[in-house]
């Protein structure tokens, strides 16, 4: 596990089912024991410019952040659950995860194509890696432990 820089004590700023979200920005998933960054990158972006954001990201001051796979991101839907979106939007995951949009990036990739999912439909899709509009986003994941 990658070693977190000394700062102040991280406390827990609020549940929603097996979500606990914490003051360092980060919500971790007790089912799965995946932590989340709490928002996405908050723009239009490609494949390998999300995934350089997640390997980069320093959320909860972790060094040891990723791209989820595809059946990770499903694992975030939950139809049951509906919250706003920045664009507009109704997606289908616990508010304690900020989507500014709809569409996120996954880890999976088959030639010039890589893995989304959407989070309005809960639907998996496969499109070019270059491309960087149709309200793309990166969302960090890590182990939670």
């Amino acid at each position: 596990m990658a070693k977190r820089p000394s700062q102040p004590t991280t406390w827990e700023a609020g549940r929603d089912g097996r979500f606990i979200a914490y003051s360092n920005l980060t919500v971790l998933d007790t089912k799965t024991n995946l932590m989340w960054a709490m928002k996405d990158n908050g723009y239009n972006i490609n494949w390998g410019d999300a995934k350089s954001y997640c390997e980069n990201y320093r959320g909860g001051g972790y060094t040891d952040w990723r791209m989820p796979t595809q059946d990770e991101l499903a694992g975030l839907y939950d139809a049951a659950k509906t919250n706003k979106s920045v664009c507009g939007y109704d997606v289908h995951l616990t508010a304690l995860i900020r989507l500014t949009c709809t569409w996120v990036w996954a880890s999976d990739t088959r030639d010039s194509d890589a893995a989304l999912f959407y989070f309005v439909g809960g639907t998996r899709h496969w499109i070019l890696q270059s491309d960087c509009h149709y309200y793309l986003r990166a969302l960090p994941v890590r182990s939670g432990k």
